[in-house]
């Protein structure tokens, strides 16, 4: 069986997961105890608080350790541990991929497995990863390098029907988060859709909700709560977007290109 990790399993990681699926690999996810995804209705990372988790006809499980994620993988399913732990040791993968997308290495080094790549801004190739790949949308979307790093980060979320910032809520300060509306609800601009430490969150701007954070998480000032689409269209939300799709062909680029240059 070929194993691979991925340590993430937000939006973007969840479409790399499927297509290392495709690629013929069983995957083993990692995440955070407490996920804080956006994205929520298309990231493995739910089955954390829900146990199983399904997005695009592939099942997600949490796993209890690693001898209960490999057998989970070899039935096919996408086990999820929470936290790694001493996964990577003992399930010792033939890939690993970096898919928590911090705009900056949170500590994988490139001797952890035979292949290693990174996602985004923080990665060097050659470095600390045989390979990176570029999250920045625009024309270098996916592209694959073998030496130096991707684009650095601007901190501007991806551009929707025309709104970036526009159509981002953000914690003003520190507190509890709580949402009043579900992922693909059909919102107005003004309208009350959340509370963070008390205060009162509006949306930015009209369209579906196409992510918003899990209620009773902690959260920071600043950080990513709600996003909108402001294209309105309520099935959005429920698919892999096609920026995940396009850095998870990165990944597949990755792998072909370093297995073409393995002696």
């Amino acid at each position: 069986m070929k194993l691979a990790l991925v340590r993430g399993a937000g939006d973007v990681a969840t479409g790399v997961a499927l297509r290392l699926r495709r690629e013929g690999y069983a995957v083993v996810c990692t995440e955070l105890p407490r996920p804080t995804c956006l994205r929520r209705a298309v990231s493995f990372a739910e089955a954390v608080y829900e146990g199983t988790w399904q997005v695009e006809g592939v099942e997600a499980h949490l796993a209890r350790g690693p001898e209960e994620a490999l057998r989970l993988a070899e039935r096919g399913k996408v086990p999820v541990l929470a936290p790694e732990g001493d996964a990577l040791a003992q399930l010792r993968p033939r890939v690993l991929v970096d898919a928590r997308m911090a705009k900056r290495n949170l500590g994988t080094r490139i001797e952890e497995a035979p292949v290693v790549i990174g996602l985004g801004p923080g990665f060097v190739a050659g470095v600390d990863c045989h390979a990176a790949v570029e999250t920045l949308d625009g024309p270098d979307l996916g592209r694959v390098y073998l030496s130096g790093s991707p684009i650095p980060p601007t901190h501007e979320p991806c551009g929707i029907g025309g709104l970036s910032q526009g159509r981002v809520v953000r914690a003003p300060c520190p507190g509890v988060f709580y949402g009043f509306g579900h992922i693909g609800k059909l919102v107005e601009v003004g309208q009350l859709i959340a509370r963070c430490g008390g205060e009162p969150l509006f949306a930015p701007c009209s369209g579906v909700v196409r992510g918003i954070l899990r209620p009773g998480i902690e959260a920071r000032p600043g950080m990513k709560v709600v996003e909108i689409d402001p294209t309105g269209d309520p099935e959005i939300p429920f698919r892999v977007a096609a920026r995940a799709w396009r850095i998870a062909s990165g990944v597949a680029s990755a792998l072909e290109l370093l297995t073409s240059h393995s002696p």
